[in-house]
């Protein structure tokens, strides 16, 4: 699958956008706070209606405007998708795909895969549990249509039930109705879990040979899932932990407080690994997760890369690299170094300035 083009009208930056992608390597060069990444969202929105960064649909818009346009085209085995957004201040964002508008955002999901790679990725290891979950979270979404539907329910349910919860002191019969809460909150969490698990067990089978190859051989990678709950079913840990909840106004156990853990041997990487094991355990996480798109899909994704190989010394960068080549990759960066000229075959160039986007070659 590729990215033939994309459309903006008053999108962040930009009040008029029209580009043409090449179906192999496009590079966006510029200095900082152009509108690199701005393209990177807007196709990654695309694709999934969300942001990368969790940015609102309203602070998307361009600052005086009251609605945005997106038109991206796209080829997947040899036909074409139109895939229209139309971004709103006060109201839902509208989506057609090939000009038919449809209901539920779930039904953009499985046209097109992005696999969305930044700095901040590298930072995955050591920063806190939201953003492990955020990563399992946004790339079972993309490949899991039921996973999508499972999560949002459990996240309504937690809304209603920790609203409940503060509510509790004032009323004092709701108690009862937390069983009603409880009983759906367990039946969505649980399903939740065990999609992910099975994630992290389909990650584990091709994290380590990537893994020993970028460490030569030197470390090992394993991941494994982190359970609130431990060995109790969700139902009962809810359940015990109840009087905790009520005091604490929150709840405190379930899959939206659950984290990813990584060990090299017997090592805790995200609280003792040194950075260059925390940046080399995130690489092979991502690179992980565009083998596991490849596998799932039998189809390739497309690569978003934003300004990450000024991050990575020359090996990493050169693993990158070689490990992306056949598949369509738009990577941002301040400027077409040497290394870049050299060491990669460019097939598209644009520069950005304030805004504006020139094609180069």
């Amino acid at each position: 699958m590729v990215i033939k083009s994309l459309k903006l009208k008053n999108y962040r930056n930009y009040d008029l956008l029209n580009m043409e992608f090449d179906s192999k390597t496009n590079i966006l060069y510029g200095d900082n706070a152009q509108g690199k990444t701005n393209i990177l969202e807007a196709l990654y929105l695309s694709g999934t209606t969300k942001s990368h960064r969790g940015t609102k649909d309203r602070d998307l818009i361009l600052f005086g405007q009251e609605e945005a346009h997106l038109e991206t085209i796209i080829e997947k085995r040899g036909i074409e998708f139109q895939i229209d957004m139309h971004l709103k201040k006060n109201s839902p964002k509208g989506i057609a795909v090939n000009k038919v508008p449809i209901r539920k955002a779930s039904e953009l999901f499985g046209i097109i895969h992005f696999v969305f790679f930044s700095p901040e990725d590298l930072n995955i290891i050591k920063d806190g549990p939201s953003g492990r979950r955020r990563f399992i979270d946004l790339e079972l979404s993309q490949l899991d249509r039921v996973y999508l539907s499972n999560l949002s329910n459990y996240n309504r349910i937690i809304q209603q039930r920790n609203t409940l919860l503060k509510d509790l002191y004032k009323q004092d019969h709701l108690p009862e109705t937390l069983d009603i809460w409880d009983m759906q909150l367990a039946e969505y969490g649980t399903k939740v879990i065990e999609s992910r698990k099975k994630f992290i067990e389909q990650v584990n089978s091709i994290i380590a040979d990537i893994h020993a190859k970028l460490t030569g051989g030197r470390e090992k990678i394993e991941l494994s899932y982190e359970s609130s709950i431990g060995n109790l079913s969700l139902e009962e840990a809810l359940r015990k932990n109840r009087e905790r909840d009520i005091r604490m106004k929150s709840t405190s156990v379930g899959p939206h407080r659950d984290d990813l853990c990584f060990l090299s041997g017997n090592l805790d990487v995200r609280r003792f690994g040194s950075q260059g094991q925390q940046r080399t355990a995130a690489l092979s996480l991502k690179l992980s997760e565009i083998e596991l798109v490849k596998r799932t899909i039998h189809d390739t994704p497309v690569l978003l890369l934003d300004d990450v190989l000024s991050e990575l010394d020359k090996h990493r960068q050169n693993y990158l690299l070689d490990s992306i080549h056949d598949i369509q990759t738009v990577i941002t960066c301040t400027g077409l170094d040497e290394f870049v000229n050299h060491r990669f075959s460019i097939n598209k160039i644009f520069h950005v300035k304030n805004g504006v986007v020139t094609k180069e070659n």
